[in-house]
C-alpha cells in the first residue's frame, strides 16, 4: 500500500514502481532461520554410542555419533554437552577435536558417590542412545583475548577439555603453544597418557608435564601438589600468559593461591565451571546458626515439597518431578534461572548472577539453597 506522504518525496514514483515490479518473496524466513539455528545450536541431540574406550582403571571414553552418520554441530575446544539420564543430567567436557565432527568423545571418570559418572561407566553399552544438549560453555580458547601461548593446569578428569584443545592444535597444525601441567593421583591412572606423550613429541608447540601425588616405585618425574614452586620449575616465568585451570573443586582455590604467589593477574586465569559446591555450608557467607539439614518447604506452582537446606534447589525440584531447562549445573549458564517470589536462598560463590538479579529476585537454581520456606516462579 502506498503511503499517503510518498508523493512528497522526489523519486518516490520510481521507487514505488520498482517495488511493484519485484517478484514476490515467498520464502519461509522464520522456518529457514530456525533450521539454521537448530543445526548449529540444537537444544537436544540423540546420539548413538558407537565405541567405549577404556582409558584407565577408573575412566572411559564414550564415542557418540549421529545415528544417520551426519556431521555433528561444531563446537569450540573446551566446551561441554549436558547428558540427560536417570531423571537428571550432568555436563561433561568434550575431549575430541573440533576438527573432527563425525563424533563427540565424552571422557568420564569414576568418582566416589558419583551418581551419573558411575552410572555411565557401569551401565552404558555400545548401541545405546544418549540424549544431550548441543555444545555450550565459555571455557574455550579465544586467540584475540587469550593469545597464542597458554598454560593449562589440570587435575584428574580436568584434563578432558585440555585434550580437546591439544587435539585441535595437532589436527589443524596450529601455531599455538600449549603447555599442559597435569596432576594425577598415581602414574598408572593418567588419562590419555600415551597419546599426550606422543602428541607432545610430534608437535613442538605442545608440551606436557605430569605431576604425580602418590607415585609408584618406578616414577622419576615431578611429584606432589601443583605448587608455585612446581609450576615455576616446569613453566618458568608466566609472563601473564593465559592460564586455564580445570579439575576437582578443591583445585580451584589452591591453584588461585599458587598463581597469585607467582604474580599472575586474576584476569589471566580462567576456571572451568565444575558443579555445585560439595559443601555449601563451608562457604564463608553461609549464615551462621542455620542448620543445613533442617527441612524447609518449597512451593513451585501447584506443587509443594520438603527438602533439606543443603540440597541445591535444582536437585530438589528434579527429585519432585519438576525439571527446568539446565546446562552447566555450575551457576554459569543461567538456563536453570528461576525467580524467588517469597523466602530467602543462599547463593553459592559459584553463582554468576546478573547485577539485576538481586533486585528482581532471580537465582540460578543449581547453586541456590533455600534457607527459609520459599515460593518460586519457574
Amino acid at each position: 500500500m502506498k503511503h499517503p506522504l510518498a508523493d512528497r518525496f522526489d523519486g518516490a514514483a520510481t521507487i514505488l514502481a520498482e517495488i511493484d515490479a519485484r517478484v514476490p518473496d515467498d520464502r519461509q524466513h522464520a522456518a529457514d532461520t530456525r533450521k539454521v539455528v537448530d543445526t548449529y545450536h540444537p537444544k537436544r541431540l540423540h546420539l548413538a554410542v558407537t565405541e567405549i574406550i577404556d582409558e584407565t582403571a577408573t575412566s572411559k571414553t564414550f564415542r557418540l555419533a549421529n545415528p544417520d552418520g551426519t556431521s555433528l554441530p561444531p563446537f569450540l575446544a573446551g566446551q561441554y554437552v549436558n547428558v540427560f539420564i536417570d531423571d537428571t543430567s550432568r555436563p561433561f567436557a568434550l575431549s575430541s577435536s573440533p576438527a573432527r565432527l563425525d563424533h563427540y568423545d565424552l571422557t568420564v571418570r569414576r568418582v566416589p558417590n558419583g551418581r551419573i559418572s558411575n552410572l555411565l561407566i557401569d551401565t552404558v553399552r555400545v548401541g545405546e542412545i544418549l540424549t544431550t544438549t548441543g555444545p555450550m560453555g565459555t571455557f574455550h580458547h579465544n586467540p584475540l583475548f587469550h593469545g597464542d601461548e597458554v598454560l593449562f593446569l589440570a587435575g584428574g578428569s580436568g584434563v578432558t577439555p585440555a585434550m580437546s584443545m591439544i587435539r585441535e592444535i595437532a589436527d589443524r597444525r596450529s601455531g599455538r603453544r600449549f603447555h599442559l601441567i597435569y596432576g594425577s593421583r598415581s602414574d598408572d591412572d593418567i588419562v590419555f597418557r600415551d597419546e599426550l606423550d606422543s602428541l607432545s613429541t610430534e608437535h613442538p608447540g605442545i608440551r606436557v608435564d605430569h605431576v604425580i601425588g602418590w607415585p609408584t616405585k618406578g616414577w622419576s618425574g615431578p611429584t606432589g601438589m601443583l605448587t608455585a614452586e612446581t609450576i615455576t620449575a616446569l613453566a618458568g616465568s608466566l609472563n601473564s600468559r593465559m592460564t586455564y585451570v580445570c579439575g576437582p573443586q578443591a583445585l580451584y582455590p589452591y591453584a588461585l593461591s599458587q598463581l597469585t604467589v607467582l604474580g599472575q593477574p586474576r584476569r589471566r586465569i580462567r576456571f572451568e565451571a565444575n558443579g555445585a559446591p560439595a559443601n555449601p555450608v563451608a562457604q564463608p557467607h553461609w549464615p551462621s546458626g542455620v542448620d543445613p539439614n533442617e527441612q524447609i518447604t518449597v512451593t513451585a506452582g501447584a506443587t509443594s515439597f520438603r527438602t533439606p537446606r543443603k540440597r541445591p534447589l535444582l536437585d530438589a525440584l528434579e527429585d519432585n518431578g519438576i525439571r527446568p531447562e539446565v546446562g552447566c549445573r555450575s551457576g554459569e549458564c543461567s538456563l536453570c534461572r528461576v525467580r524467588i517470589i517469597k523466602g530467602d536462598v543462599h547463593h553459592a560463590e559459584e553463582a554468576k548472577l546478573r547485577l539485576s538479579d538481586e533486585k528482581s529476585g532471580y537465582t540460578h537454581s543449581c547453586v541456590a539453597y533455600p534457607l527459609t520456606d520459599v515460593e518460586i516462579d519457574l
